[in-house]
């Protein structure tokens, strides 16, 4: 994803709408967009989540494209996993919504 606002598929739409349709996630976004790229342990704590729901969180939103991760070893040997927030912007206009209904893959419910 880019700084520019995007135009995206009805079923990128849908993952990205899902993934911040949740409190924690926002504010995981949060958290990494003022603090910077950080490793799962400190930003549970940061955050006041246990790892393994954050681990859940940061997977959805990878998922969805928002943040990346990446394994590093820290200077004792462990591996730790950082994560950053990935650059996006979304415009929800009604046109864009509906350029984003053509291309969905997902059938409508009856």
């Amino acid at each position: 994803m880019t700084d520019e606002t995007e135009a995206c598929g009805g079923d990128e739409l849908l993952a990205v709408l899902a993934a911040l349709a949740n409190p924690h996630r926002l504010r995981v976004i949060a958290a990494l967009a003022s603090g910077g790229r950080n490793y799962v342990s400190q930003l549970a704590r940061e955050i006041g989540i246990s790892r393994p729901l954050l681990h859940l969180h940061l997977q959805k939103l990878e998922d969805a494209g928002l943040v990346a991760s990446r394994l590093e070893l820290s200077g004792d040997g462990k591996a730790l996993n950082y994560f950053e927030v990935r650059a996006f912007a979304f415009a929800l206009t009604p046109a864009a919504i509906a350029a984003a209904a053509q291309s969905l893959t997902t059938k409508p419910e009856p």
